[in-house]
């Protein structure tokens, strides 16, 4: 059984999956999943079938260096407007979220009551080939691999506060004593 890093409150009201080695990159993914932690599950499907289709964009908050401005990336709360279209990490993700689903629908979990509670994107180790350059030189061409984990949790209900008794007695603020006075 493979350890992941953060371990749900309630395991009977979660479900798991995770990605090892996967060869998408690591900043397109990372920033993938920051845009979709805390979402609901079926809104995080469309969301990222939005951005195959072009028609919403992934704000790039962190890896932003060189990454060109969009008019779509104004609907986030970022300082700038840069994002872009990862179409191989969002296929990476839906296929990770669909694999969290069936795991869900197997323990017994309502699948539209789930949100993604734990998203979390590493660098594996860089795959390693050889590029060739002039005067005989050989540089090295590396990917960045990344490993993916997602925990999908059940919300809970909203349990109503109960209402305070009659005859209990609400505290109230004395008013402060400026210094040097007594009571």
């Amino acid at each position: 059984m493979v350890k992941y890093s953060r371990e749900p409150e309630n395991p009977l009201k979660a479900a798991k999956a995770r990605g090892s080695d996967l060869r998408v990159h690591f900043k397109n993914t990372h920033e993938t999943a920051a845009a979709i932690f805390g979402l609901e599950l079926k809104k995080a499907q469309t969301y990222l079938q939005n951005v195959i289709d072009k028609k919403q964009c992934i704000p790039f908050k962190r890896y932003q260096n060189g990454c060109g401005r969009t008019a779509q990336a104004k609907h986030f709360k970022s300082n700038s407007s840069q994002g872009r279209w990862p179409k191989k990490s969002c296929l990476f993700l839906l296929d990770l979220l669909r694999n969290a689903e069936s795991n869900a629908e197997l323990k017994g979990l309502d699948t539209d009551n789930l949100f993604i509670h734990h998203i979390q994107v590493n660098a594996a180790q860089g795959g390693r080939r050889r590029t060739y350059r002039a005067h005989g030189r050989i540089n090295p061409f590396m990917s960045s691999p990344c490993h993916i984990e997602v925990i999908l949790q059940e919300r809970e209900e909203a349990v109503a506060k109960p209402e305070e008794e009659a005859g209990k007695k609400s505290k109230k603020k004395q008013p402060r004593l400026k210094s040097g006075a007594s009571a």
